[in-house]
């Protein structure tokens, strides 16, 4: 193995997003269990800020492509740029973040160099002197140990699976030029959600889950679902965490049932959705059957709050089981909070 890269993107305040350090920490480690040299590459408006995060690294070689063009998220752009920084590095292994940035063009550049790629992985390590990677399948029932002998491998590095690389100081990086192709779109800027209305929130410590529950008939017999917004969202508010929900909740709405407005099928977790990352996590209203608790295998600590004392969470899916009125121990909760 002769070199690894390292490649990532800017913010918009031009340092690494937490994902890209988080990728250089398996990079580092790959490139030193494989005795490899490890480069680093940086695509953005700016570099010397981002740059500084990689002070200490052991980057044999820094690179960046910089600009104008490379301010925002744009296919053509982006791709241009990890191709020039692949050729420029002749890397074999080449690491990035998968951010949605870096998702969404790696497999092209990677169909470009007739390389191969693997995404979604949350182990990268070295065995028997050979890169190898961890994957999850089968709707993340099993996870795979595998190699491959097509190269360049570009991989892309699931957030939360390596501690970030703290680094600091000043690092010298070459400029490198990417050959942009007729460029069809134009960025003209972002339109973002305020705090308070984000409710996926990747870095929040704990995961709120809403279950399908909340819009069923309560004990008087009939449904609120706008006390359950209402309930949801305060809580929300008060502890910055993150929503997520599950796939019959999200589901409801196109069964004509009332549903919860700002649920849509990116909350959802589970079997068929995503798989969070949180310290912390807190299931109401859910029934926590195999196919939402798959969901939940790297949080740390679960809880639920449920009516029924024999629900799947009940079977040693949950460490605190809260067999109780979600909608009673979520006020309480927010008048505490409040």
């Amino acid at each position: 193995m002769k070199n690894i890269l390292f490649i990532a993107h800017t913010k918009e305040d031009q340092s690494l997003p937490k994902a890209a350090l988080e990728a250089l920490t398996a990079a580092r480690e790959l490139a030193a269990s494989l005795d490899a040299e490890l480069h680093a590459g940086i695509i953005g408006q700016e570099a010397a800020k981002a740059a500084e995060a990689l002070g200490g690294c052991g980057a044999a070689k820094v690179m960046a492509v910089t600009g104008s063009d490379f301010a925002q998220p744009r296919y053509a752009s982006d791709a241009a740029a990890v191709e020039a920084l692949c050729r420029a590095s002749g890397a074999e292994v080449v690491i990035a973040p998968a951010t949605s940035r870096m998702s969404r063009i790696l497999p092209g550049v990677a169909a470009r160099m007739d390389g191969r790629v693997d995404t979604h992985l949350t182990g990268i390590f070295a065995k028997d002197g050979q890169p190898h990677v961890n994957r999850w399948y089968y709707r993340q029932r099993m996870v795979a140990d595998q190699t491959r002998t097509g190269l360049p491998w570009f991989m892309t590095l699931e957030p939360g699976c390596f501690e970030p690389f703290q680094g600091q100081g000043s690092v010298e990086f070459e400029q490198v030029q990417a050959e942009l192709p007729a460029l069809r779109t134009t960025v003209t800027g972002l339109e973002s959600p305020s705090a308070d209305e984000q409710t996926i929130r990747p870095d929040a410590e704990l995961l709120l889950v809403a279950g399908a529950g909340w819009t069923k008939k309560q004990a008087d017999g009939q449904a609120h679902v706008q006390d359950a917004e209402s309930i949801i969202h305060d809580f929300l508010g008060s502890t910055k965490s993150s929503l997520g929900s599950s796939k019959s909740l999200v589901d409801q709405g196109g069964d004509g049932q009332a549903v919860i407005s700002f649920l849509t099928h990116l909350h959802q977790v589970g079997q068929t959705g995503a798989t969070p990352r949180h310290q912390k996590g807190l299931a109401t209203c859910c029934h926590g059957e195999e196919p939402h608790v798959v969901g939940w295998r790297f949080i740390n600590e679960r809880r639920a709050v449920n009516l029924d004392a024999s629900c799947g969470w009940a079977q040693g899916k949950a460490d605190v089981l809260y067999v109780a009125d979600a909608f009673e121990v979520m006020k309480k909760i927010n008048a505490l909070l409040g």
